[in-house]
């Protein structure tokens, strides 16, 4: 059988320039279409990966051969007899974990931002040899990736191979000097792979992340379905971030994030990477593996709609946290922290009284991914808010079956049903199996839960679990929820109806909440406050200054809007118990208690 053979290589790093080649030994007699991806999996956001091909040129036996631009990202080369060669270059300048970035530092690309699609053979078998950059600089740099060897040395530059097209564009590639870890979970080798200064205890990190791993086969059950990983971390001064692959993920994050050498306790930072690479690798079956019907296959030129997306990365986003309390990575109490933080973030935006879980699914593609200032008034997520349907889903489950079943088992039952035998998840396939576990039909809940706009019953559901739901108001901007009032910074509960941002020195809003006492007064997001009652004001006071007012009293706010000085008359207003805090209730009765210890994957004590 023949395959198609692809070269990338870091040709001028400095210019962040990848020049790649694609052999096609048997091109389509009737001319072949060749055609960039226009968005990668997991980021559901037209991204147009093809804008970035600076020149491109083909040649069948040495003889140049046209090529017709049959769209944005699509081209046609004319007939030829002959192994079709087609050679372009890539400017890669995206740090981030969706694309490809390139400087005199490390390489890192996604497939669907360098490799061509071969239309007519996607099933065919490739191979890639990637090839280290010129210059005594890349002569200490090594790859890792998930992609299989063919003919490379392990984490050395060379040929590897993968079953199709769409397995080569899963497997993202890190170059450069990094720092190598390697340990075994359930069988499998897991590699860690750290790009940036940093001053990891990998050995600690390695430690924590085999726990996790061996905690998330168990629960879909052994062997793994993969028998490699490879944790691709990039380290920055701040950022956030992480993608899903078949084998890998790709994350980046902030140095202060990963743990340091003596450092024993969980820090709020760390907590939340090992969130972040317990979410990615339960993608590798929830979603890698068990797909919507939408996603299979994936339609990589155009929008794929689904409502799903609540299940896919809702349910993900529910068990990323919860797996670190029942990996014994975190407390209970840290996770109720966790969880309340979440739904802070929720019951902070009145978006979710506009729009459905389904329909921010739906509308992934042009409002969750491409949000703008005023995103909080207009829409849910379905990361957050999914993830506390979840929650209720779980616990609905336990009741209605008298604790027979819950949601693990409804995942179990997908990952058997859908994610090993490669079929995708029709729409109503996860409500219905949900009613089978409840042994009762749960449209009811779905119908609240999916469709509509209404609270869920967050505050019944934790008390079946002995857990009281509390509500108060944020002590600062800053106020991520999570935990009760800290006695040491009550304040007057003024609420300006704005998120701010330094600026210069200055607060800038950056977001304006719906119907608060700003957006009522007319300031907008991008306006830079400079004084309130004719005093001047700076980022790091503003909380302070008008906490020292009463509700209802009126303001003079000083702001620039663009280059234009403008007054505005502002009459704050009361704050509303919108930060929530759970607490384990010291009354909680024996049912509550077992049930709780159940979900946490505790040790019922007597």
């Amino acid at each position: 059988m023949h395959s198609v053979h692809y070269t990338i290589k870091p040709e001028n790093p400095a210019a962040h320039i990848f020049e790649v080649s694609c052999s096609v030994k048997q091109p389509d007699q009737r001319g072949q279409m060749l055609s960039l991806p226009a968005w990668i999996p997991g980021s559901y956001m037209i991204r147009d990966f093809a804008r970035h091909i600076v020149s491109m040129e083909a040649s069948c036996k040495g003889k140049p051969v046209v090529l017709l631009k049959m769209g944005k990202d699509c081209w046609r080369a004319a007939p030829c007899e002959g192994e079709l060669l087609i050679r372009y270059t890539v400017y890669a300048w995206d740090l981030s974990v969706r694309a490809a970035h390139l400087d005199t530092t490390h390489g890192f690309f996604n497939g669907t931002s360098v490799f061509l699609r071969v239309h007519g053979q996607e099933q065919l078998p490739c191979s890639v040899d990637i090839l280290r950059p010129p210059g005594a600089a890349g002569k200490s740099w090594r790859v890792a990736t998930a992609m299989t060897r063919k003919k490379a040395k392990a984490y050395e530059f060379g040929l590897y191979e993968a079953a199709d097209y769409d397995e080569l564009i899963d497997h993202p590639v890190e170059m450069g000097e990094f720092t190598l870890a390697e340990f075994e979970a359930a069988g499998a080798i897991h590699a860690v792979a750290i790009t940036g200064r940093h001053r990891c205890d990998t050995d600690r990190l390695c430690n924590d992340l085999k726990k996790l791993c061996e905690h998330h086969i168990d629960f879909f059950g052994k062997p793994a379905p993969v028998q490699r990983y490879v944790f691709l971390i990039m380290v920055v001064g701040n950022g956030y971030g992480g993608l899903e692959h078949r084998a890998s993920c790709s994350l980046i994050c902030s140095r202060d994030t990963l743990p340091l050498q003596g450092q024993t306790e969980i820090t709020d930072q760390y907590r939340e990477f090992l969130g972040l690479c317990s979410h990615e690798y339960f993608h590798t079956w929830n979603i890698k593996r068990i797909k919507p019907a939408a996603f299979t296959p994936y339609d990589l030129r155009r929008e794929n709609y689904t409502k799903l997306l609540w299940a896919f990365e809702g349910i993900t986003s529910y068990y990323d946290d919860l797996s670190l309390v029942r990996s014994g990575l975190i407390k209970p109490e840290s996770y109720l922290e966790l969880l309340g933080q979440n739904i802070t973030r929720v019951l902070r935006g009145s978006g979710r009284f506009k729009q459905t879980v389904s329909d921010s699914s739906y509308y992934a593609w042009t409002k969750f991914y491409q949000q703008d200032e005023n995103a909080p008034n207009a829409i849910v997520s379905y990361y957050s808010k999914g993830a506390l349907v979840a929650l209720c889903l779980d616990i609905l489950l336990q009741q209605k079956s008298d604790g027979k079943h819950s949601l693990d088992d409804l995942m179990r039952q997908l990952w058997a049903r859908y994610g090993q035998t490669g079929e995708g998840v029709p729409e109503p396939a996860i409500e219905a199996l949900a009613g089978e576990l409840a042994g009762e039909d749960l449209t009811p809940f779905f119908d609240q839960a999916l469709r509509g706009t209404e609270d869920l019953p967050l505050e019944e559901t934790f008390a079946a679990l002995g857990i009281s739901f509390g509500l108060r108001v944020a002590q600062s901007q800053n106020d991520k929820g999570g935990k009760p009032a800290d006695a040491d910074k009550q304040r007057t509960a003024i609420d300006f109806g704005a998120k701010c941002v330094e600026s210069g020195g200055f607060p800038k809003l950056q977001l304006v909440y719906e119907n608060g006492a700003a957006q009522r007064a007319g300031l907008s997001a991008g306006d830079v406050i400079i004084a309130v009652d004719g005093i001047k004001v700076g980022m790091k006071k503003f909380d302070d200054i008008i906490a020292q007012y009463s509700a209802e009293t009126d303001v003079e706010v000083y702001a620039f809007r663009r280059d234009e000085l403008m007054r505005f008359q502002v009459r704050l207003q009361a704050a509303e118990a919108r930060v929530c805090f759970l607490q384990t209730d010291d009354a909680a009765d024996e049912q509550q208690v077992t049930r709780r210890n159940t979900w946490l994957a505790l040790q019922t004590t007597t």
